[in-house]
Parts: structure tokens; C-alpha cells; sequence
């Protein structure tokens, strides 16, 4: 039982850790939080229990390519720095699949979500409510941050190269 607990932990930490060092996931981990945040927070969506399953199984399948393309980054780099044709071709592979996965996950995302009367529900809710208008914008400042600067920046724990 200790190992399978372990192994939980280790990929908890590999996605922490890809959290902590891709700009790319930050980016993929910002726009799920607010996604469902507009989904589960508000009512103005309709969605049913298979589309909201759809959009989980994109939503993973984009991480997982992320995690996938960090292991394949890392695994070249620990061979060398050199520029080798075919470390160039692992890397290059890696990022196309989750170029393809997220992709793909905003085409389910517009088939899904592409519901005028929602957005129109939604301007109006914030039209409205000044306040929360205010906390949204501060939010997307501070995630543009995170998204940049990433939470080791912040901290000042980035790690030098």
C-alpha cells in the first residue's frame, strides 16, 4: 500500500513540478480555472452531464500532452545541450501532440460553449455588478502574472540554470 500511496505522491509532485517550470501549462491551467468557473459558478450555461464529461476528457488530455512534452523535454536535455537533429525532432513531436490536443479541446469547447444567450447573460451580469467586474479584472492581471512570471519568480526560488 506504501508504494501505490508513493506513486500518487511522485505524479503530484511531476505535475506541480510542470506547473512550477511551463509557461505553456500555466497558460492551459488558468484558462480550466476559469472556465469552470464561469460554468459551475454561474447558471448561464446549458450543458449536460455527456458535455460536461466531453470538456473534462479534452481538458485532460490537454494536461496529460503537457506533462508528456515536459518529460520528453527534460529526458533529451539530461542527454545534452548539444543540437542534435533528432533531440530537435523528440521536442519538436512532443510540443505538435499538445498542440493538437489543445487544438482540439478549444474546437470541443466551441461546440460546446458557443451559446449567445449565455454570453449576452454574461455581459449583463457584469454590466451590472461594477464590483465583480473589478475582481475579475484583478484576477486576470494576477493570472497574467502567474502565467509569466510563474510562482517560482514570484517567490524568488526559480532556480538557476
Amino acid at each position: 500500500m506504501k508504494a501505490l500511496g508513493m506513486s500518487f505522491v511522485y505524479a503530484i509532485r511531476g505535475i506541480f513540478y510542470c506547473l512550477h517550470h511551463e509557461r505553456n501549462m500555466r497558460i492551459h491551467f488558468v484558462c480550466m480555472v476559469y472556465m469552470y468557473v464561469f460554468l459551475l459558478g454561474f447558471d448561464f450555461f446549458q450543458l449536460s452531464r455527456t458535455q460536461f464529461a466531453i470538456i473534462f476528457l479534452a481538458n485532460a488530455i490537454v494536461v496529460m500532452g503537457e506533462l508528456i512534452n515536459t518529460a520528453v523535454e527534460r529526458a533529451v536535455d539530461l542527454h545534452g545541450k548539444e543540437n542534435h537533429p533528432l533531440a530537435k525532432a523528440a521536442k519538436d513531436t512532443a510540443a505538435g501532440g499538445v498542440l493538437v490536443a489543445a487544438i482540439g479541446a478549444v474546437a470541443v469547447g466551441i461546440a460546446l460553449l458557443w451559446q449567445p444567450p449565455a454570453f449576452r447573460a454574461l455581459y449583463q451580469y457584469f454590466a451590472s455588478h461594477s464590483g465583480s467586474l473589478a475582481l475579475f479584472a484583478a484576477s486576470l492581471l494576477c493570472s497574467v502574472v502567474y502565467i509569466f512570471m510563474g510562482p517560482l519568480k514570484l517567490l524568488g526560488l526559480e532556480e538557476t540554470k
